[in-house]
């Protein structure tokens, strides 16, 4: 009898740990599914580190990267044509009340038409405004009307803002800002989560500034809205290879970068909301150079 009960008890233990050790390798086999599945989305999405959480007020960030061979390809100017390349990010040069005036003007500016899609682009220099499915040039367009749109300070401030972004660019990447030129293009973009209905509507996908303009030598954006607050998805990345890297819009923030393949990069698709800002390009080739824009 005393034998009996030893088996059986020797039994329900081994029945016991059979079932023990199933749960143990079903939950296992759960955790690991779930983080081959997250490691999965993760690499589809693309975002591995956030450079700048919109959260916090950056004073200054720069992080160097290896100059792709581009610039070989383009004519050197000395002291100017990117050597030291890498990408930067700070708060402390636009203020947050500068750039809501900046926003106030793209915002009247782009009341004049805007794109059908969910991409609009005014460009105060050349004048290229969406309108529908196309572009107008406003001041042509819209000739007198256009003095009660803009005044003298909004473009003051504007010239402004592009000589201290540009002075930011130089003293980061150890150039003369005398030897940066603005060019083409350069413009305020209003984004949101309208389907596209053209291909100037399609800002997702992945470039190279130096292979799409090819007179970019250094790339900014100054941020008009807040991520998370004005609008979501929207966030700048940096596709490096192996990690992605993102930057999350905040007004005022200014993100530059040298334009060559160092820096390929995407917005991501905006899902609501509605995101500013305004990209302003530099180049060293003084042929290529545009003048600051002026109320006629």
């Amino acid at each position: 009898t005393a034998s009996c009960l030893c088996v059986r008890k020797s039994r329900a233990y081994q029945e016991s740990r059979r079932k023990w050790l199933k749960v143990a390798f079903l939950v296992s086999s759960a955790v690991l599914v779930s983080l081959l599945s997250w490691s999965y989305l993760v690499s589809e999405d693309g975002v591995a580190e956030v450079l700048a959480h919109y959260s916090e007020s950056l004073q200054d960030r720069f992080i160097e990267v290896p100059c792709s061979e581009d610039y070989d390809s383009h004519k050197r100017f000395e002291g100017c044509t990117p050597r030291k390349c890498g990408r930067g990010i700070t708060d402390a040069v636009i203020t947050r009340e500068e750039a809501e005036r900046i926003r106030r003007i793209a915002e009247r500016g782009l009341s004049l038409g805007g794109s059908d899609g969910g991409a609009s682009i005014l460009d105060l220099h050349s004048g290229a405004l969406s309108v529908g499915k196309h572009f107008v040039n406003l001041y042509r367009y819209f000739g007198d009307k256009i003095q009660e749109i803009f005044t003298e300070e909004d473009f003051q401030l504007y010239r402004d803002v592009r000589r201290r972004i540009q002075q930011t660019i130089a003293q980061a990447f150890g150039i003369s800002s005398s030897s940066m030129y603005l060019t083409k293009p350069t413009f305020f973009s209003r984004i949101n989560s309208t389907e596209a209905k053209t291909t100037h509507d399609e800002y997702w996908h992945p470039h190279i500034d130096k292979v799409t303009y090819g007179s970019f030598d250094y790339t900014s954006l100054l941020y008009l809205s807040d991520y998370t607050e004005d609008f979501g998805g929207g966030r700048f990345v940096f596709m490096d290879v192996g990690a992605n890297r993102t930057v999350e819009p905040r007004a005022g923030r200014v993100s530059f970068f040298t334009s060559g393949s160092e820096n390929l990069h995407r917005v991501e698709k905006v899902r609501w909301g509605t995101r500013y800002a305004i990209t302003i390009s530099f180049t060293c080739n003084p042929d290529h150079g545009i003048e600051d824009p002026v109320l006629t």
